[in-house]
């Protein structure tokens, strides 16, 4: 056995009511004039975050938006500059915090970030930007979140739909990261318990969205895979969702959920003992159909056709996610991964 394992510098503070932490968690990163950060539809949640900072709370910038288009980017900057902020609190889910980290990215800023979804993007130092129609990513610790507050009573809001979608994305995070090329034993620990604890909750999430026990376990299991995915890298998954993000501007955790099972069953037998965790992780066989049952038991959409994908797009998604060569179990070829696209496309349950 031969692995590198980099722990990554977090801190995290969970728990229902751990949002009162906040003041403090300022103070010990010697912030005194903080920007906050959302997307429109998170402008509640950010008013609350801002009455808990009182005085600390430099200013609010409540229009973060998908796959983080580089004008919201810059003119985000600008206000950090303008108002003097000397640090960033994201609130919200991947999108809001993407922003935090483009800022992050250009200025000695430090993020801390107290999300509201399941998309884990909190814990890892990856960054994406879009411009011009390109989504591009890239690994840098300064965009990684100095402190991190879970605090599942600010997820009870999130609708059943997006809390599935948010939750399939997160899952999506530990699958790779099991059969990741840099992928070793203590993430692979973490990426199984993360995808048991949100397979088990989400489908209780979605029945009773207001019972926090669910929702602690749900969050708990999206923190899990967040460190998975800061940790152990991507692979093919992550980049057909990046290509159809990016270059088609498809929803990012609908994308995700749609293509995870296709994407597994692409890798399937290259990825057989990863599978495997993610077998025990869900109590059942056949690890792709499984996740796909999963979907279908949740209020989410289920084909690409149905989030804005058009047929003839599929053969541009196919070449630019095989135009350049990177780790995957299974080669990446154009030919099967137009197939899988076609497959995900039409909502079909991977034999």
């Amino acid at each position: 056995m031969k692995f590198i394992y980099n722990g990554l510098p977090m801190r995290v503070v969970f728990g229902a009511g751990s949002l009162s932490q906040l003041p403090a968690e300022l103070e010990r990163l010697g912030a005194k004039r903080a920007l906050l950060l959302s997307t429109p539809e998170q402008k509640e949640s950010l008013l609350q975050v801002s009455r808990t900072l009182g005085s600390r709370c430099a200013g609010t910038y409540d229009k973060a938006a998908m796959h983080v288009p580089l004008e919201i980017a810059e003119e985000a900057r600008r206000m950090a500059r303008e108002l003097g902020a000397d640090c960033c609190v994201t609130v919200g889910g991947g999108s809001t915090t993407g922003l935090g980290k483009a800022i992050a990215l250009t200025s000695p800023m430090p993020i801390l970030a107290v999300p509201t979804t399941y998309a884990g993007s909190e814990m890892t130092p990856i960054y994406g930007i879009t411009e011009g129609g390109a989504k591009k990513t890239g690994r840098d610790l300064r965009v990684l979140p100095k402190a991190v507050i879970y605090d599942p009573e600010l997820t009870l809001s999130l609708p059943p739909a997006l809390s599935a979608s948010s939750g399939m994305n997160a899952i999506a995070h530990s699958v790779e990261a099991l059969y990741a090329q840099d992928a070793n034993p203590v993430i692979s620990l973490m990426a199984e318990e993360g995808i048991r604890a949100l397979a088990k909750s989400l489908p209780v999430v979605v029945e009773n969205p207001r019972d926090i026990s669910p929702r602690s376990e749900a969050l708990y299991g999206a923190w899990l895979c967040g460190v998975a995915l800061g940790s152990a890298g991507m692979a093919l998954h992550h980049k057909l969702c990046h290509v159809l993000g990016g270059s088609f501007n498809l929803p990012h955790a609908e994308t995700h959920s749609i293509v995870l099972p296709h994407a597994m069953r692409y890798n399937y037998d290259g990825a057989r003992e990863a599978m495997a965790r993610v077998e025990r992780a869900l109590g059942a066989a056949a690890a792709p159909g499984a996740i796909y049952d999963l979907e279908k038991g949740l209020p989410i959409p289920m084909k690409l056709s149905d989030i804005g994908l058009k047929e003839s797009d599929l053969e541009r998604a196919a070449r630019i996610a095989t135009e350049a060569p990177y780790p995957n179990p299974r080669k990446v070829e154009y030919a099967p991964v137009l197939e899988l696209l076609r497959n995900a496309y039409a909502g079909r349950r991977p034999s």
